[in-house]
């Protein structure tokens, strides 16, 4: 999850920025000291999860919600608040808020509140991913139509059980890019080329592609648990034959299978190829997207 962190208060700033990365419940990708100074930042970054005071000068809690609401911002609110009432409560939660944090900043607090929030926002994805799925079938019943390279990624990925991850969708931008460049025959650019090319921030790219390539590391390694565990379960399993030996390295596979069979309870730390598995979705996203023309 990417945070973005508004708050008059540096010390309260500082202390959620270490909190978050302490507890590895994602990164701060920005911050501000006022409602105002928040708005062009949070529009052009497009972070996932604002945690925004209640209390502010210049432009409230509230104001400021309101104000992103009506210029776009479809991301999720988290309230900093010192003031316990009802009625403030009850409107903040009118425009949107996902959860209220109390001041003084707890560390345990925090932790529970972002992890509940992370876990609704994949629950939320998965949910729009079905709903998406459901729609591409229901319309191609009827009028058969030129599948996108997005449409591909997502069921490409959703063979693997990663379309939830948040990595997919930088996956599915990496592809979009390199498609769109009509040069589908070369290899892949270098991975630091590649982030940068579709990072959404323009102030600090080395920070969005440090975020970037977590969130892609997860979702492989998310997509390697998946496989491991269906090849546990049935080795004959066609996503198991297909996805397991051209995306990663099958020691890797089987050591992860072993642990799953002896029922591990702490699973050896595994290796991560994150070129070669983009290297073979996009000659596999070339193939299928080739293959309607």
């Amino acid at each position: 999850m990417r945070y973005f962190i508004v708050d008059d208060d540096t010390a309260s700033r500082r202390m959620l920025e270490k909190i978050i990365s302490e507890a590895e419940i994602g990164v701060v990708v920005g911050e501000a000291e006022s409602g105002l100074d928040s708005i062009p930042l949070v529009l052009s970054i497009h972070p996932d999860v604002v945690l925004i005071d209640f209390l502010m000068p210049k432009l409230d809690g509230i104001e400021t919600i309101e104000q992103l609401r009506a210029q776009g911002f479809q991301g999720q609110f988290v309230m900093i608040s010192q003031v316990v009432n009802k009625e403030m409560v009850g409107e903040a939660y009118e425009k949107g808020i996902e959860f209220f944090i109390h001041k003084p900043i707890n560390r345990l607090e925090v932790q529970s509140i972002l992890k509940k929030n992370a876990e609704q926002s994949r629950l939320r994805q998965s949910l729009m991913a079905i709903r998406e799925s459901l729609a591409f079938v229901e319309s191609t019943r009827y009028t058969p139509k030129q599948r996108s390279v997005k449409e591909i990624v997502h069921s490409i990925l959703n063979e693997m059980g990663i379309i939830g991850e948040a990595g997919s969708g930088d996956m599915v931008l990496m592809m979009e890019y390199l498609i769109h460049r009509k040069d589908t025959t070369a290899l892949l650019p270098p991975l630091k080329e590649l982030y940068e090319a579709i990072s959404c921030s323009e102030k600090d790219v080395k920070k969005e592609t440090k975020s970037m390539e977590q969130r892609i590391r997860r979702a492989i390694m998310a997509a390697l648990n998946n496989l491991a565990s269906l090849g546990t379960f049935d080795y004959t399993n066609p996503k198991f034959e297909y996805y397991a030996p051209r995306y990663f390295e099958f020691q890797e596979i089987r050591v992860r299978m072993k642990e799953l069979d002896q029922e591990c309870m702490e699973p050896t730390k595994v290796k991560i190829n994150i070129k070669k598995f983009l290297q073979v979705l996009f000659l596999d996203t070339v193939e299928k997207y080739s293959q309607q023309s």
